[in-house]
Parts: structure tokens; C-alpha cells; sequence
């Protein structure tokens, strides 16, 4: 690749993954979240229990006559309180979501995994350590809603890195091993 493109697209990664740490002349190839049936999961969840917790209110306001007002302002504030939950958990399970990323660059493979907003892992490997890519489905569900897990398997230690959730298309995992394929060649080309 022409050296004042690569630079470019250098910059233009640095721009837009200030997250990485990026070598000179390394560039984001690509950049996978987790797939989009998981953000609707959360999305629903959050909607559903909202929709409960204004039905339990709605039915406290059409009983109030069988509660005294003490009663009345404890359900309303454990309900405040739920609904307050609700939003809050939904707020942190969308963070974590968007926390889970995997960045292929043309000198390596970033893995961003985030399970709690205070638990967090960063696994690198250069593409010329990775031995395997593969894309597995399981199950109708997955199958259905084209996502599934990325594994990558290391060379030496044998170590699989695994990406779950992910909505990799075939033509990108294809385009992962290419770049994997072309790291090797110049790897190889390097050492003789």
C-alpha cells in the first residue's frame, strides 16, 4: 500500500479509535460490535419492566380507596424506586454493551471486553500469532439472527481469544483471514 495512504488512514484510525493505541503506520481495518439482537434484548428488557412498574402504579391508583396513605406513599416509593432501578440497570447494561468491541488492524487484533463498568479486559495479539479464525452458530436463534462467536486461536501458548455475540459477516471473517494470511507473508518475507 502507498505509504501517504497508509499514513492517512493512520491518522484517520487514531481520530476515530482514540481507545487504541496504535503503531506507526497501523491502521483499523475493522471494528465489530456485538450483534444488534443483543441492544434490542436490553431494550426490551428495560421497556418491559418500565411497562410493569406503571401497571403496578396504575393499580394502586385504582385501589388507593383499600390503602391508607401511609400505604399508598411506601408503594409509591418502592415503585419510584423500581422504575428508578429499571432505568439504571438498563443505562449500565447498554455501557456494557457498547464496552465489548474487536478491532482488526492491519498489524494486529484488539479484544475489548467489558462484563461491569468497573471490570474490564484488553487481550492484543499480533495477526501473524493467530493460528485459526473461525466462526461458529449455534442453534436456531443464532443461526436465524445471523450472530454467533469469533475464536481465534493463538500460535505457541495456544490460547483462544472469543468474541461472543458477534454479527461478523462471512465476507468480513473471510477478509480477517486474508489479512492474517497477507501478516505472514510479510512475516516470512521479513525473516529471510
Amino acid at each position: 500500500m502507498d505509504e501517504s495512504l497508509t499514513k492517512i488512514r493512520h491518522e484517520r484510525s487514531k481520530k476515530d479509535f482514540p481507545e487504541l493505541k496504535l503503531e506507526d503506520g497501523e491502521y483499523v481495518e475493522f471494528a465489530f460490535k456485538r450483534a444488534r439482537i443483543c441492544l434490542l434484548a436490553i431494550l426490551a428488557g428495560i421497556a418491559i419492566s418500565i411497562i410493569v412498574i406503571l401497571l403496578a402504579f396504575l393499580l394502586v391508583l385504582i385501589g388507593q380507596s383499600m390503602l391508607d396513605e401511609m400505604g399508598r406513599n411506601f408503594v409509591y416509593i418502592i415503585l419510584a424506586t423500581l422504575l428508578a432501578a429499571a432505568l439504571l440497570s438498563g443505562i449500565v447494561a447498554i455501557m456494557i454493551y457498547q464496552g465489548n468491541r474487536l478491532f482488526v488492524t492491519n498489524k494486529r487484533i484488539t479484544q475489548m471486553i467489558m462484563n461491569s463498568p468497573v471490570s474490564k479486559s484488553i487481550n492484543t495479539i499480533d495477526l501473524v500469532s493467530v493460528e485459526d479464525a473461525s466462526f461458529h452458530q449455534n442453534g436456531i436463534l443464532q443461526t436465524f439472527l445471523h450472530y454467533g462467536t469469533l475464536r481465534l486461536a493463538t500460535v505457541g501458548d495456544e490460547t483462544t481469544y472469543t468474541f461472543k455475540y458477534s454479527d461478523i459477516s462471512p465476507e468480513n471473517l473471510k477478509a480477517v483471514i486474508d489479512l492474517i494470511s497477507e501478516a505472514k507473508k510479510k512475516d516470512t518475507k521479513q525473516s529471510e
